[in-house]
């Protein structure tokens, strides 16, 4: 397996390269195979990190670090290659996963990750290479540059005066710029932030002068799953409130103005997205509108929404696909607030991620400064712990999950606790389920679900939950025009209705705006923390708060106080865990006062973990409800890292991240450096600790604990003077070392830490095993890889490892003629003055490196393989370079055993290029999502292969009804929605290609039929499904001899194979599949006239298989008679 590197000396990628059954269709990728011409288009080679189509292997994905260095990530988000920026090959980088993201990091990045000045998103490359993200990344990295002080001027100016740095908007509220980086030069926004310590090309950066803060402008989507009277605002209406005179800004898709319930309702409408207009195209702004203040006008009423008298802003941030960046989103937010905004409505976000992200500190801010509310959907991640997301994470939103008409929490709707602090969200539920509200007519979702009544559509989400709270404020805005948005926050989150769910589910409860507009006393503060209290318990201290209640009103209120206190397991909270200070309370008119709140942690024996209380004051008709959670610490302890250097003083460099393998909990922990020491305070357990440590010189130091049992406060003390060096080489004097790179892993079951070291070279890499010399119950793998190449007709490939007993501590291997297996490998090519390259990976850590050195189409080089383990497997792979020298086709054999002293022959590349199906290919399922991996290029020998193509379309049909239809080239890469029931679903596509990269196989059409149903755990499952593969010989141009007639094999693969074959046709077309002509199969073969001289043909098969499955597959232009 290949993976897109430019032909510069010295440049290294570090590829996972895939068996034939994993490389599957890789037609998608941010990389040179993308064709940004768009459909029909000619070009197909761009610099990688562009968005478009292709890959590198089984559904890889390129995306741009903001240094420059790109990574190649598989569909599950996982680093399997890396390409260095020009000028930055020597910089190593490592990958890490830390609760369920990971990352790469470059080690010149790592100074400024723990300063703070460096968004860690950046280095995501789990959200990175999401659909969303590589479609708004598609023309470059989008990033926000922060500036502070007197030097903010200048900073801003070199920003702004490089010419591959685009400014796509300025955001004066944060003194901050929204800019693109150009695929010209990626490296030139990291050149104008950053200056080297030590020159260029040194490991350590710090930030240019006037630079403040470097985040990602991150991609956030509308909380969609797939009423009015349940929260009291028709006695709202009966008491005079419509939401007169209030403005409702709506951040979103934009709002369609023309529909009967909005045409009297918006105001003002502005576009901050790279659509063309404010148009709904998706029809979710228009729906979320609608249930805010639609009049209602279509349905005589009877779909009014909640503030039918206020006015709507339609700030569209989120563009035609339903996406928006956070600059987008500031710069709406700005906007409505100057435009009078009231409430602002977000039905849009994306994961939390620790600290706080731009829009995050933007509705803190604009919240406090502003008095504007923010009503923003908690998120459709549900129903798991810790999933609710950002921007509903911040603090003074008003984050609002969603319930049905019966009060039933949605299974969708994202719960707290934050993940970041613990802190207690949502603070609010509403409706959410089956939400009737206007259409967009001809939007993405009116087509998806259809109107009905006409007008409508009825849609789930926690998008639809939130403007039901948006509408709710306004109502109380109106009857209080002087309330802030924190005062309206307070009532209505006091004045909720207790439906029956946890606090981490309803917060408060259920919206209640009837209840709201009665309300004259709250609480100031909607939620009560008492933080985390540390283990052990026994000599804790209760810790008292103090909840304030503020009387609104013009007469006294005297309340009557219970707290009703929830352990970890759901059941109720010990007697005397959360106490009250008084059962009553008297609030004077105008005034305030004080109940003193305490948690007592010590009581509760062993059940340990977050408790949680709602305080219910209810008193002159009304009540007031507050939450309140603490953390009883589970056994914990204090991990203490010293870190040493080579010289044996303290060191601040080292990058360290730790995983919890075993015990009760699950933390996992990342130390990006700056300090000589640091504390992790830690639930018991068994941890892995990795610590690297990058040197100015390019050299770096790996070290790693694979099992530290945290029983105790405990000190480790990490000294870079324990490693040894990492040495191979090859009899082969005229070879260097041209790429390397080392993978370990460390766990026990499934809970394991695995990091990879990207390396230009071996020199200066030293590594050392800490701890025990073979920790028990361990599973330890350590593999090492290196490449050296003579020339373009010359490779050594070796590989040192595998699973072992004790990680490495350095490694020497001299390695010698006898211990290498020779394999040939031959690429094809249909275009006359092509390049190509091939290389080989290991079965031991499926790594591989580019070459670097290319040979003309048709051609071989020789690969030299050898192994210092206890395997011998390998595969090779062939990928033909476009003129830039990036890959734009790629195929890989399968793997097998190459002993020492044995000699091997492999072709990649030829024809007929066709799908491929194996044990590991065909339809993906989990729960209701549906994912299809076919490698649809694959070449005439069963070497799986992908391609950059010029279009895709494929299409999913339950029965007749259309489930959607996508770009899809089934690299597993997109997914569809579907019901859960069993039935029967049709999957066609169609992939074209140009014929500058391919003169055969120019376009593969499928269709397969299957049944499916919701499988009945989580776990992903796979149906197979059938293909035809056609065995002629064709020659490695993909030639054959014009106008011969030739016999060949037919072979069926998948369900229908074997014995479950039911039936077989096999047609070929001479005119470009104008006319077919049916071909018998005899024995497993069909007799064929070859096309004549500069003609092709075109094949197709189709096949049933006896459970009632069929396929068809046609490949146009199949090969050329010569």
């Amino acid at each position: 397996m290949f993976s897109s590197t430019r032909q510069n000396r010295g440049a290294v990628t570090v590829t996972t390269a895939l068996t034939a059954a994993a490389l599957v269709a890789a037609l998608t990728s941010t990389t040179s195979f993308a064709d940004t011409s768009g459909p029909g288009g000619d070009g197909v080679s761009v610099a990688a990190g562009k968005s478009g189509k292709g890959g590198t292997a089984a559904g890889t994905r390129w995306v741009t670090l903001i240094t420059g260095d790109r990574v190649g990530v598989d569909a599950a988000g996982k680093p399997v290659a890396v390409d260095r920026a020009e000028g930055r090959e020597k910089i190593s980088l490592r990958s890490f996963t830390e609760k369920g993201r990971t990352y790469v990091v470059p080690a010149d990045a790592e100074r400024l990750l723990a300063q703070g000045t460096l968004d860690r998103r950046l280095f995501d490359v789990s959200g990175l290479s999401s659909p969303e993200s590589r479609r708004a990344y598609r023309k470059g990295l989008k990033v926000i540059v922060a500036y502070e002080g007197s030097s903010g001027p200048s900073a801003r100016q070199g920003v702004r005066g490089s010419e591959d740095v685009a400014v796509r908007r300025s955001l004066p509220s944060l003194n901050a710029d929204a800019v693109t980086v150009s695929e010209r030069d990626t490296t030139a926004l990291w050149d104008q932030l950053t200056r080297a310590v030590g020159g260029k090309g040194a490991r350590t950066v710090q930030a240019a002068p006037g630079v403040r803060r470097i985040w990602l402008d991150a991609v956030r989507t509308v909380h969609l799953d797939k009423g009015t009277a349940q929260i009291g605002a028709p006695k709202a209406w009966e008491a005079g409130y419509d939401g007169k005179g209030v403005t409702i800004a709506v951040l979103d898709t934009g709002v369609d103005a023309t529909h009967p319930d909005l045409e009297t309702q918006v105001i003002a409408a502005k576009n901050f997205t790279s659509s063309p207009d404010t148009k709904d195209r998706v029809g979710h702004g228009t729906h979320v509108a609608s249930t805010a203040a639609g009049t209602g006008a279509k349905s005589g009423g009877a779909y009014k929404g909640v503030a039918p008298g206020a006015r709507i802003l339609n700030a569209k941030v989120l563009n035609d696909m339903g996406m928006s960046e956070d600059s987008g989103a500031i710069a709406g937010i700005d906007w409505a607030v100057a435009q009078g905004a009231d409430v602002i409505n977000m039905s849009f976000g994306t994961s939390d991620t620790p600290g706080l992200d731009p829009l995050e500190a933007h509705v803190n801010k604009v919240t406090k400064e502003k008095g504007v509310l923010f009503t923003v959907s908690a998120g459709n991640e549900g129903p798991g712990p810790g999933s609710v997301g950002s921007p509903g994470s911040a603090e003074a939103a008003l984050t609002v999950g969603a319930v049905d008409e019966a009060d039933k929490l949605a299974r969708f709707s994202s719960i707290g606790p934050l993940a970041d602090d613990g802190a207690i969200k949502p603070d609010v539920t509403a409706p959410g389920v089956g939400t009737t509200a206007a259409s967009a007519p001809g939007s993405d979702i009116a087509l998806a679900v259809g109107e009905n009544p006409a007008g409508y559509v009825s849609i789930s989400g926690t998008s639809m939950a939130a403007p039901h709270a948006a509408g709710a404020a306004a109502l109380l805005k109106q009857q209080h025009p002087t309330w802030s948005g924190e005062r309206l926050k307070a009532a209505l989150t006091a004045s909720a209705k207790d439906v029956g769910h946890t606090v981490f589910q309803q917060g408060t409860g259920r919206i209640a705006v009837d209840r709201a507009i009665g309300q004259t006393v709250v609480a100031d503060a909607t939620t009560v923390s008492f933080g985390r209290q540390q283990w052990p318990h026994t000599d804790d201290k209760p810790v008292t708060k103090e909840i304030t209640y503020r009387n609104l009103g013009a007469q006294e209120v005297s309340l009557d106080l219970t707290v009703q206190g929830t352990g970890p397991q759901g059941k109720p909270a010990p007697s005397g865990f959360f106490t009250l200070g008084t059962d009553k309370v008297t609030v004077p008119a105008g005034g305030t006062a004080t109940v003193p709140f305490t948690a007592d942690t010590r009581i509760g024996d062993a059940d340990n973990g977050a408790y949680t209380a709602a305080v219910i004051a209810t008193g002159a008709g009304q009540t007031v409800r507050t939450t309140a959670a603490v953390d009883r610490e589970v056994e914990s302890y204090d991990l203490t890292l010293d870190y040493v250097g080579r010289d044996g003083k303290p060191n601040l460099a080292f990058f360290t991240h730790l995983a919890q393998i075993s015990g009760a909990g699950n933390a996992s922990e990342t130390d990006p450096g700056g300090r000589s020491t640091t504390t992790f305070r830690l639930p018991a357990g068994d941890y892995a600790i990795h610590a690297s440590l990058s040197h100015e010189s390019g050299e770096s130091d790996r070290l790693v604990h694979p099992r530290l049992a945290l029983t105790k406060n405990t000190t480790v003390t990490v000294d870079a003077r324990l490693t040894k060096p990492v040495t191979m080489s090859v009899p082969d004097p005229r070879a260097r070392m041209t790429a390397a790179g080392a993978a370990f892993s460390a766990g026990i079951g499934e809970r394991t830490i695995e990091s990879t070291s990207y390396l230009s070279t071996l020199d200066g890499f030293r590594t050392a095993q800490l701890g025990p010399e073979q920790p028990a119950g361990v599973k330890l793998k350590d593999v090492l890889l290196a490449q050296w190449e003579r020339d373009a007709s010359t490779q050594y490939n070796l590989a040192a490892g595998g699973e072992v007993k004790r990680l490495f501590t350095g490694y020497s291997k001299k390695f010698e003629a006898g211990d290498f297996a020779k394999a040939t490998a031959t690429l094809g090519a249909s275009v006359t003055g092509k390049t190509g390259r091939t290389t080989a990976s290991s079965g031991l850590e499926r790594l591989s490196f580019p070459s670097e050195y290319p040979f003309a189409l048709p051609g071989s080089r020789t690969h030299y393989l050898a192994t210092d383990g206890k395997a011998n497997l390998w595969s090779l792979s062939g990928g033909q370079l476009d003129a830039q020298g990036w890959e734009e086709t790629d195929h890989i054999s399968p793997e097998r055993d190459r002993r020492p002293g044995t000699s091997h022959r492999t072709t990649l590349g030829s024809a007929v290029h066709s799908p491929l199906m194996d044990g590991k290919t065909g339809v993906l399922r989990q729960e209701n999502k549906l994912k299809f991996v076919v490698p649809l290029f694959s070449d005439g020998r069963g070497n799986a292969g992908r391609s950059a193509y010029l279009s895709a379309k494929t299409t999913l049909h339950q029965g007749t009804t259309k489930v959607g239809e996508k770009e899809d080239p089934l690299a597993g890469w997109e997914s569809f929605t579907v019901g859960a029931d069993d039935a029967e679903y049709t999957l066609t596509t169609s992939v074209t290609r140009s014929p500058s990269v391919s003169a055969v196989g120019t376009r593969v059409d499928g269709s397969w039929t299957f049944r499916s149903a919701k499988p009945p755990t989580d776990a992903e499952t796979r149906t197979a499904l059938s293909t035809v593969r056609f065995g002629v010989q064709v020659d490695l141009d993909g030639t054959a001899p014009a106008d011969r007639t030739v016999t060949f094999p037919v072979t069926v693969q998948g369900p229908a194979a074997g014995t479950g074959l039911k039936s077989l046709e096999v047609s070929v077309s001479y005119d470009g599949g104008a006319t077919w002509q049916r071909t018998p199969v005899t024995n497993g073969e069909i007799t064929i006239k070859n096309p004549a001289k500069g003609k092709s043909l075109a094949l197709r098969g189709e096949v049933a298989d006896t459970q009632g499955g069929k396929a068809s597959v046609t490949v146009y232009d199949a090969y050329i008679g010569e």
